[in-house]
């Protein structure tokens, strides 16, 4: 496969799947800001959760100074000078697309295609009482779109590049919404496991579509200790660290390659890290500290299989790769 080919079809699978995932953080904070919060500066914390979750804070405060509710949601939903948000991704997810029209189904090209042109008939009349029912759409449209692409495409080196790239991002921003709970509400290692509110951490397991999952597995209250557990260490929760790693480094044995063997190196050294390790560990080591070094790891990995199969000069990647930073430079 061409390096420009397998470029477009990762980065198109990664902006839908970003754009997923910030429809997601937004959505639980707006149902949380309809939940009594009587924890010390939660509030603040509620809309600045977001921004640092996606790594865009600094950005959002040059353009509209101090988090607020409907301007954090426009910024990560509609602004279009936000390489961040859903409007963009879902932008540069069809652009990628047409690029490789070739290489993908019909099937998946109208999805796309039909979600980016609804999207500008839908923005035009969009307020906050819409926005719920809009990050609905989001979902349901990245869930199409994931479904058509399963049920159409050849399972060959195209889905592997696809796939690359979607549980790439995903274990992106598992990471981060756990990296941003802990270190900013609960910031001491000390504190995790104390009084910590229900709601909050019902938000965490939600913007993941955990819940249910969580309530199936533990059967008791929600405890900081089992959300970490369930969200980095069991394979059998779709969007925690294991599963993404599992499909990564499968995904990566697909493809191949001489020169891919640093990536898959880097991955099967972070699958089998997280395969055969203990919370209690974790713990030990430092959530935070984990987290961080865990988004480090998967940056290296994403530069490796750059550099081993796609091309260096793609410009719907760089506006994007500048805005994310990691959970260490959002201190």
């Amino acid at each position: 496969m061409l390096a420009r080919t397998a470029d477009n079809l990762f980065w198109m699978a990664r902006h839908i799947e970003r754009a997923e995932n910030t429809a997601r953080v937004l959505d639980v904070a707006h149902r949380s800001a309809l939940l009594p919060l009587d924890i010390e500066g939660a509030e603040a914390y509620l809309w600045y959760a977001p921004l640092n979750i996606t790594g865009c804070a600094a950005s959002y405060e040059v353009k509209y100074g101090l988090a607020r509710a409907d301007s954090v949601t426009h910024y990560m939903a509609l602004d279009p000078d936000n390489p961040s948000s859903i409007y963009s991704c879902l932008k540069l997810a069809r652009e990628n697309a047409r690029a490789v029209r070739g290489a993908i189904t019909s099937e998946m090209w109208e999805v796309i295609n039909s979600t980016w042109l609804e999207l500008n008939r839908m923005t035009w009349n969009m307020d906050n009482e819409k926005f719920p029912d809009f990050f609905e759409w989001v979902k349901d449209r990245s869930h199409m779109f994931r479904g058509v692409t399963l049920g159409t495409i050849l399972k060959d080196v195209a889905l592997s590049f696809i796939k690359l790239g979607t549980f790439l991002e995903r274990a992106d921003n598992t990471a981060r919404i756990l990296d941003v709970k802990y270190h900013i509400l609960l910031p001491s290692v000390n504190d995790v496991g104390g009084a910590a509110d229900y709601y909050q951490w019902g938000s965490v397991l939600r913007s993941v579509s955990a819940f249910e999952a969580y309530r199936k597995v533990y059967r008791d209250v929600i405890s900081p200790l089992r959300v970490a557990e369930l969200l980095i260490l069991r394979d059998d929760m779709p969007r925690s660290l294991h599963a993404c790693m599992n499909e990564v480094e499968a995904a990566l044995i697909d493809i191949n390659g001489s020169s891919g063997r640093e990536a898959r190196r880097l991955a099967g050294e972070q699958h089998a890290a997280i395969h055969f390790g203990l919370i209690e560990d974790v713990f030990s080591q430092g959530l935070h500290e984990y987290l961080t070094e865990f988004l480090a790891h998967i940056a290296l990995l994403g530069r490796e299989i750059r550099d081993a199969y796609m091309s260096r000069r793609n410009h719907f990647e760089q506006p994007v790769a500048t805005v994310r930073r990691t959970a260490l430079q959002m201190q």
